[in-house]
């Protein structure tokens, strides 16, 4: 598998496969999003998937992969330091923010800011049709955010700050996509990257959990969250980074924001949610931005 995904890197195939993974991650987002639904408040749900990602990535990184080599530590040791800022910046906007106000904001900055770093350290290009697509992507969550905030009745005293951290937070999200691209390209083999990025980052909350004395007897939804949430994030996670080792850093992160398409379709069909001629045209435009940046290069 590794020989050939490296075969295929800057290849039509590799173009296609990058693709899929994106949009593999954008579901697998979505569903992660779904699985947190009402469950627990975002820092119990954070230190349970942690702790289930612990336990699952460990023996991987271990012994079934080669060890990182010396020269990428400083890679990895900064990769922990953004993706807890990154994770502290995402409870703090969900804690305070209706849900469906801040998600769109959040996945919107994201990838917007993410176009412009990779340009600058990558660079990356995008054409005239593609930031075409970018706007209408764009326009498409921004449009849902502020629709969902016109409806939304409660938690309105904190929606000014819970937007300034969910702008905050879209930005830590290009950070670390830009990052972790960086990181994934850096390493000979990508699933090394992967094992050890999962390991490293599912250290800080359950300690600090345990630390806090906050750490308690995980029950039945606990435990299904934390292996459920632990499977969805690797798959979440390693697709778009294996997307950005194949392709371009930017469409990866553009395609992986239709996960608000996936979200809205998973709310209606699995969990009866209303979605309405408003919602549904606003996430036509999020899809068919996406349909021209991958189609405008």
């Amino acid at each position: 598998m590794t020989d050939w995904l490296i075969s295929i890197e800057g290849t039509e195939t590799g173009h296609n496969v990058a693709l899929m993974l994106a949009l593999m991650a954008a579901f697998l987002h979505a569903l992660f999003g779904a699985l947190q639904k009402g469950r627990y408040d975002p820092w119990t749900s954070r230190v349970v998937i942690d702790a289930g990602l612990l336990v699952i990535s460990a023996p991987i990184a271990l012994f079934l992969v080669p060890w990182p080599p010396l020269e990428i530590w400083w890679i990895l040791a900064g990769m922990v330091v953004i993706h807890f800022v990154y994770k502290v910046l995402q409870g703090m906007t969900y804690q305070r923010g209706a849900y469906t106000v801040v998600y769109p904001v959040v996945r919107g900055t994201g990838p917007l800011f993410t176009v412009f770093t990779a340009g600058i350290i990558f660079g990356e290009t995008f054409t005239g049709t593609q930031w075409f697509g970018v706007a209408l992507l764009l326009a498409g969550l921004f449009g849902l955010s502020a629709y969902n905030l016109a409806k939304v009745t409660v938690a309105r005293d904190t929606l000014v700050p819970a937007l300034g951290l969910a702008v905050a937070t879209g930005l830590m999200v290009a950070v670390y996509t830009t990052w972790d691209a960086y990181g994934i390209r850096a390493v000979e083999n990508p699933f090394t990257f992967l094992a050890w990025f999962f390991f490293l980052t599912a250290f800080d909350f359950p300690l600090i959990a345990l630390a806090r004395g906050k750490w308690r007897r995980p029950d039945a939804g606990m435990i299904r969250l934390g292996v459920l949430g632990a499977f969805i994030a690797f798959g979440s996670f390693g697709s778009v980074m294996l997307a950005t080792r194949l392709d371009s850093v930017g469409e990866a992160a553009i395609l992986r924001e239709t996960s608000t398409v996936f979200a809205a379709l998973i709310g209606w069909l699995w969990l009866k949610e209303a979605v309405g001629p408003r919602r549904i045209a606003l996430m036509s435009l999020i899809a068919l931005g996406a349909v021209v940046v991958e189609f405008g290069g």
